[in-house]
């Protein structure tokens, strides 16, 4: 079986040339990162869960008419989705203050909000991705006007989808990010959910004692990342208590 061409490396996902032109294979790696990549641990198991979680979120999401880059689950740890333009911002949706939004603004975490909140944060890890208005991202050429619209308008439908989806299995859906791309068809081009969703990108808490079961718990110390994931994936119904989620391959898909 002969690897695939690398065609990029990030914090937490290896994406590789897919089987066909136009697709990509989005590999889930282990590893735990905060801060920018400042800290960072290997947890054996993470990308499984990841990968199942963002699946299942995924294929629902297609189901209702959210575009997506999302193809099929190739196996424990992979993905094949569809190859796009990634915009280069970072949609984050606040439903409750958590996070830099109360150190920013003096909220007290775990405040309802009055209405949810879309912030933008420009992709640059030498910046630490900073957040930033629709002004900078349509001045610097980043989306245009009618991409942010897209990116808004996909973020709400996200957000609702999500909140009722975690509401039913007694998780409250503090916040998230989604990031985007330009999916080219023929000569069409529109804008696409892209990335992931997983406890990785959600804020997520139990809904009556407030237990974080995200990756808060890797970036506060404390301690129980991997029993979180899969408890979060439990209550999905996505994988049951004794399904393994460990165990490295097969990695990549044969080539034709």
């Amino acid at each position: 079986m002969s690897r695939r061409r690398k065609i990029y490396e990030g914090k937490a996902k290896i994406l590789y040339e897919g089987p066909e032109p136009g697709t990509l294979v989005q590999f889930f790696k282990d590893d735990a990162t905060a801060f920018n990549a400042k800290k960072h641990e290997i947890i054996d198991g993470k990308g499984v869960l990841n990968n199942r979680i963002s699946e299942y979120v995924f294929e629902n999401l297609n189901s209702i008419g959210v575009p997506t880059h999302f193809i099929k689950r190739i196996n424990m740890r992979e993905q094949l989705i569809k190859e796009v333009e990634i915009i280069p911002i970072e949609v984050v949706v606040r439903n409750i203050a958590a996070g830099s939004l109360s150190s920013r603004l003096g909220v007290e975490e775990g405040n309802v909000l009055p209405r949810s909140i879309i912030e933008f944060y420009y992709k640059n890890d030498e910046l630490n991705d900073p957040i930033v208005s629709e002004e900078h991202i349509t001045a610097f050429g980043w989306a245009s006007p009618p991409e942010i619209d897209d990116m808004m308008a996909l973020a709400i439908r996200v957000n609702d989808f999500l909140s009722g989806l975690f509401l039913g299995v007694g998780i409250q859906l503090v916040d998230f990010k989604i990031e985007f791309g330009r999916l080219y068809e023929n000569d069409a081009m529109r804008v696409v959910l892209a990335d992931e969703i997983s406890p990785d990108s959600c804020r997520l808490w139990d809904i009556n004692t407030k237990e974080k079961m995200d990756k808060d718990r890797f970036r506060q110390d404390l301690g129980g990342l991997l029993d979180n994931y899969r408890e979060v994936a439990r209550r999905l119904g996505i994988m049951n208590e004794n399904e393994p989620t460990r165990g490295k391959g097969p990695v990549l898909v044969k080539s034709d």
